[in-house]
C-alpha cells in the first residue's frame, strides 16, 4: 500500500506538472461542447430549391412564395427552364428542383390530384430525403387549404396526433449531447492513459520502476486512478455546460452516471495502458490510439442508429464499449432509468474493464534487476 501510495504522488506530480495537459482538460471538453453539438445536427435548414413553373399561374406563385418563405429552403431559381434549373443542380447551386407542368392548377380543381415532378441531389442522402419530405408536407398542407377555400367546402382530412415519448421537445441536442459527453471521456482519458508509460519509456524513468519491487497490479492500479480523477473532471464541466447552456438536465440519478463512468474510464485506460506498452514513442501511442478510437466512435450508435447498420456491423458494436456507455448516458439523461435498467450495459463494461486491465498488467513488461 505504501509503495502505491508513492505512486500515486509521482503520477499526480507529473499531471500538475505538465501545463498544457491541464489546459486540455479544461479546454478540450468546454470548446467541444460549445461548438460539436451544433455541428453534428440532424436538422436540415437552407436547402437550395430551384422551381420551374411551366404552368405561371396564380396557385404555382403562391406556391413558390410558400416554399422560399420556409427556414428549410432558400429559392435559387424560378425559371421556365428545365435545362437551366439542371446546370444549377450540376453545379452545387442547388439541392432539389421542383417542376411544376402545365396546367397544373386546372388539373388541381378538376381532378384535385396533385402532379409535379422532383429533381434531388442525392449525394447527400439524408439532405435529399428530408428535403423530399419537407416539399410534401408543406405542398399538402398548402393545396388542402387552398382547395378548401376556393369550392367553400373542407376536404376530408387525416389529422394525426402524435405524443412524444422522454425526449418530448423532440430537441436533436438532447439526445446529442450525452453521447458527445462520452465521446470527450474516451478520447481524453485514452489519449492520457496511452502516453503515460510511453512518456516514461523515452525519459527513462521506466528504468528506475522497473528494479523496485511494486508489483504488476499497483503499477496499473496507479497509473488508472489519476485518470478517473481526469474523467470525473471531464464528465463534470460537461453536466455544468450541458445545464447553463442547452438547458440539459439528467432526467435519472446523477450519480448513477459518475458510477457508469468509474466502469468506463477503468475500460478505457485499460486499453490505453496496452496501447502505451505496445508502443515505443509518443508518436506511435497516438496513431494506435487514433486508430483505435475512430471505429469504435464510428460504430457507437452516436451519429447512426445501430439498428440501421448492415448485420456484419451491427455484429462488431457488440464488443464496442464505447456503444454501451453511449446507451447508458441516454437511458439516464433522457429516460430517467435506473440501475436495473442498464445492468445489461454495466455487467458488459464491467466484463470489458476485467478483461483489459489484465491484459495491461500482463502485456507491462516488467524486468527485475
Amino acid at each position: 500500500m505504501k509503495s502505491l501510495k508513492y505512486l500515486l504522488q509521482k503520477e499526480f506530480l507529473q499531471i500538475f506538472r505538465n501545463k498544457s495537459a491541464l489546459v486540455m482538460i479544461v479546454l478540450m471538453p468546454t470548446i467541444m461542447l460549445l461548438v460539436l453539438p451544433w455541428a453534428a445536427t440532424f436538422e436540415q435548414k437552407n436547402i437550395k430549391l430551384s422551381i420551374v413553373d411551366n404552368d405561371r399561374s396564380t396557385l404555382t406563385h403562391s406556391l413558390a412564395e410558400k416554399l422560399s418563405s420556409s427556414q428549410y429552403f432558400n429559392l435559387q431559381q424560378y425559371t421556365s427552364s428545365y435545362g437551366e434549373a439542371l446546370s444549377s443542380l450540376e453545379n452545387d447551386k442547388s439541392n432539389i428542383i421542383l417542376v411544376f407542368p402545365k396546367n397544373f392548377e386546372k388539373n388541381i380543381f378538376r381532378e384535385h390530384t396533385v402532379d409535379f415532378a422532383l429533381s434531388i441531389d442525392a449525394l447527400n442522402g439524408q439532405k435529399a430525403g428530408v428535403g423530399l419530405s419537407y416539399i410534401s408536407l408543406i405542398v399538402n398542407d398548402y393545396l388542402q387549404n387552398y382547395l378548401s377555400k376556393a369550392i367553400h367546402k373542407p376536404l376530408p382530412q387525416i389529422i394525426i396526433s402524435p405524443q412524444y415519448c422522454y425526449n418530448t421537445s423532440m430537441e436533436y441536442f438532447s439526445f446529442m449531447v450525452p453521447g458527445i459527453f462520452v465521446i470527450l471521456l474516451t478520447a481524453i482519458t485514452a489519449m492520457f492513459s496511452a502516453l503515460n508509460i510511453v512518456h516514461e519509456k523515452e525519459i527513462g524513468t521506466i528504468e528506475q520502476i522497473n528494479v523496485t519491487p511494486i508489483s504488476k497490479v499497483s503499477f496499473v492500479i496507479a497509473k488508472v486512478i489519476p485518470i478517473w480523477v481526469i474523467g470525473f473532471i471531464i464528465l463534470t464541466i460537461g453536466i455544468i455546460i450541458a445545464r447553463i447552456i442547452y438547458d440539459i438536465v439528467p432526467v435519472g440519478n446523477l450519480f448513477l452516471i459518475y458510477f457508469a463512468a468509474i466502469i468506463y474510464i477503468f475500460v478505457i485506460s485499460g486499453m490505453g495502458i496496452i496501447t502505451s506498452n505496445i508502443a515505443s514513442t509518443e508518436q506511435q501511442a497516438m496513431l494506435l490510439t487514433f486508430f483505435t478510437l475512430m471505429p469504435m466512435i464510428l460504430l457507437g450508435g452516436l451519429f447512426t442508429p445501430i439498428s440501421s447498420m448492415p448485420d456484419w456491423a451491427q455484429t462488431i458494436t457488440k464488443i464496442n464499449p464505447f456503444r454501451y456507455m453511449v446507451e447508458i448516458l441516454r437511458l439516464i439523461y433522457l429516460k430517467g432509468s435506473v440501475m436495473s435498467d442498464i445492468r445489461p450495459q454495466i455487467i458488459k463494461l464491467g466484463g470489458f474493464a476485467i478483461v483489459l486491465n489484465f491484459i495491461a498488467a500482463i502485456s507491462y513488461k516488467k524486468i527485475n534487476k
